[in-house]
Parts: structure tokens; C-alpha cells; sequence
């Protein structure tokens, strides 16, 4: 199998054992732009997938670059929890000009932690999912890029595993916004209550999961860093015609971050 291209928003195809068929694209209303779920680009999608002309790994890349830009930190190494932003790390590290080391590694025994009944069990879980690459770490300050903090669970115990491990610094760095908002649009995210960045600990996050500090990426650099490489698609003479046909606006859409939702709720 190979590329060929990707199906527009609203666009009705036919495959056939001879060709590719577009038999209709269902139109948006008038001046309305798309509004692609931006936390696919953060988390949901593996990272070898291809949206709006782009990687997805690139694109968490440039997250973590982005986010070097705005919360830079005094450390030794760059290093994050296996394996979803790994990108984000590289992407960090190499705009700080810090080396990238492991320092944890996954234990494939251990099944899934967010199953567990109850928090305790989860953290637990954490624990005894990853083993410690200590000699990589010790006595040294280590910046942890994630890709997102939800309810603020699983972090807390790994920066003690670190920490007891010999870390001597450990600093949070998230390449993705605070959720804060619900999502109606399909994406299963806990209720407002249980997300930490509406929960008052949110105030004093780093002395609450344990780090040295916690810094999460802009809502604008998340946009900029998504946005980025589909402007130079849309504004380079020779694109194709199917990306020429996208609507001129590029939109995405933030309500998990922002509370801006891209349709009028009704209830």
C-alpha cells in the first residue's frame, strides 16, 4: 500500500479496482472554517499519521520546540515518560541545546494503569510500569517533557521514582494547554471536577504532583506550532489542487482548552 492523499472534510469517495473518485464534497456553511480536533495532533493520533498535509510527529516536534521557546529551564537533560511524547522531548532538547537521555524505560509486563478502580491502585501501577535508568540521571536536573497532564495522577509518582532515584532537580514540561473544558464532539475527557487545572491544587501544581516547577505550552504556540507547515502547503504555488481546494481559513478547533466550541450548544 502507499499515500495517496487524504479525504477532505465533507467529501464523499469511491474506490474503485480502476481509480479514485470524488462524487461530492459536502459544503460548509458560508465563511464557516473547519474545525479539526487539535488534540489529535497532541495525543490522540499515532505520531505516523498524516492530517492537513503534515506528520503528526513533526507536529509535536515543533510542539516541543515551541515550548523551549517559552518556559526554557536551567537543567542537564531532556528526557520524558515512554513513550507518546517523545517528539516533544527531541524537539525541546535539541532548541535548548540539551542532551536527550532515557530515564525510565516501559516494563511490557505490566498491563494498563488507567483501568485501575480507584486512583491508588493507578499510582501503583505507574510505579511498577516503568523501570529507572538511574546511572543516565543521577545527581543531575532533569527536565520530563509530557504531553499532557489531565487529572495530575500519574505524574506525581514517577517525579518520586526519579526523585529517590538520585534526580536532583526534576521540572515539568507540558507540550500541550490545560484541559479545562468538556468536549461534545465525541473525545471522552473526565468531567470538569475531575480535571486538575480546574481543581484549586491547579494554583500550586508543582508542589502538589512534587516537581521543581510545572510549565505548560501556550493555547497560542499549540495553534502556531499546528498551523505552521499547512500555511506554507497553502501558500506554495505548486501545491496540488486538492490542497488548493481547502477552505481558505484553517481552523481547529480548542474548546477542551479554551471553552470556544466550533458549533452553538444546544441542550
Amino acid at each position: 500500500s502507499r499515500y495517496y492523499r487524504e479525504v477532505l472534510p465533507g467529501e464523499i469517495v469511491k474506490i474503485s479496482r480502476y481509480d479514485v473518485q470524488t462524487l461530492d464534497v459536502v459544503p460548509r456553511p458560508e465563511g464557516d472554517p473547519s474545525a479539526f480536533c487539535i488534540f489529535e495532533y497532541v495525543y490522540f493520533a499515532r505520531p505516523d499519521s498524516i492530517f492537513e498535509g503534515q506528520m503528526v510527529y513533526s507536529v509535536r516536534r515543533r510542539c516541543g520546540q515551541q515550548l523551549a521557546i517559552e518556559a526554557p529551564v536551567e537543567a542537564d537533560l531532556v528526557s520524558t515518560v515512554p513513550e507518546s511524547a517523545t517528539p516533544a522531548a527531541l524537539g525541546y532538547a535539541q532548541k535548548c541545546g540539551l542532551p536527550y537521555v532515557e530515564v525510565l524505560c516501559k516494563n511490557r509486563y505490566v498491563g494498563r494503569t488507567f483501568i485501575q478502580p480507584n486512583m491508588r491502585l493507578r499510582q501503583l501501577g505507574v510505579a511498577k510500569k516503568f523501570g529507572v535508568l538511574s546511572d543516565n540521571f543521577k545527581g543531575k536536573r532533569v527536565v520530563i517533557i509530557d504531553d499532557s497532564i489531565v487529572r495530575g495522577n500519574t505524574i506525581s509518582p514517577i517525579i518520586k521514582l526519579l526523585r529517590e532515584s538520585g534526580a536532583k532537580e526534576v521540572h515539568i514540561r507540558v507540550a500541550s494547554p490545560p484541559i479545562r473544558f468538556p468536549c461534545y464532539m465525541g473525545i471522552n475527557i473526565p468531567t470538569k471536577e475531575e480535571l486538575i487545572a480546574n481543581r484549586p491544587e491547579f494554583h500550586d501544581l508543582a508542589n502538589y504532583i512534587g516537581a521543581d516547577s510545572v510549565v505548560y505550552l501556550s493555547v497560542e504556540g499549540l495553534v502556531s506550532s499546528v498551523q505552521e507547515s499547512i500555511k506554507a502547503i497553502q501558500e506554495n504555488e505548486n501545491s496540488l489542487k486538492t490542497q488548493k481546494s481547502r477552505v481558505g481559513k484553517i481552523g481547529h478547533c480548542t474548546a477542551c482548552l479554551t471553552g470556544e466550541y466550533p458549533v452553538e450548544l444546544e441542550w
